[in-house]
């Protein structure tokens, strides 16, 4: 079991998070970026730095990523990608994609993205909290224990 990060976008704070989850329990944990990215020294802890362009990082967890493998993303599509591999996806803001309902989520992505073309100004997210923050460790905390009793 490995934790595949969509890292360009993935907050600072998430990914410290992930960091000392990595070390703690002794789990590969891979960002990958189309960028150079700073990361602590650990064994446990790497970057995959692919080419820059669309899609190039999701393709690049969807090839690597197996079932009961932890993606990191906020990226919807992304999400449903893996989730049909049998991997699991996490949100940044620590919401747990589910399968029942990863294509009613791409539906209203792709009406955003409408409504974004056609001139419509539409609000992003709100900022990170400390709420969403706990979330996400809690929802890594529990994936994280799910594997350690596999072991």
């Amino acid at each position: 079991m490995e934790i595949w990060v969509d890292a360009d976008a993935c907050p600072r704070v998430i990914k410290e998070i992930l960091f000392r989850a990595a070390v703690r329990h002794e789990i590969q944990t891979t960002l990958v970026a189309n960028q150079s990215l700073p990361v602590p020294p650990s064994r446990f802890i790497r970057t995959l730095r692919v080419a820059a362009g669309f899609d190039v990082v999701d393709n690049e967890i969807v090839k690597r990523a197996a079932a009961g493998d932890l993606v990191i993303t906020a990226d919807i599509p992304l999400a449903a990608e893996v989730l049909a591999k049998g991997a699991l996806a996490l949100n940044p803001r620590g919401e747990l994609y589910q399968q029942a309902t990863i294509r009613e989520k791409l539906t209203l992505r792709d009406f955003m993205d409408t409504l974004r073309g056609s001139g419509i100004q539409t609000d992003g997210p709100p900022p990170l909290g400390q709420r969403e923050r706990q979330e996400f460790a809690r929802q890594l905390d529990k994936w994280l224990h799910q594997v350690q009793a596999r072991r």
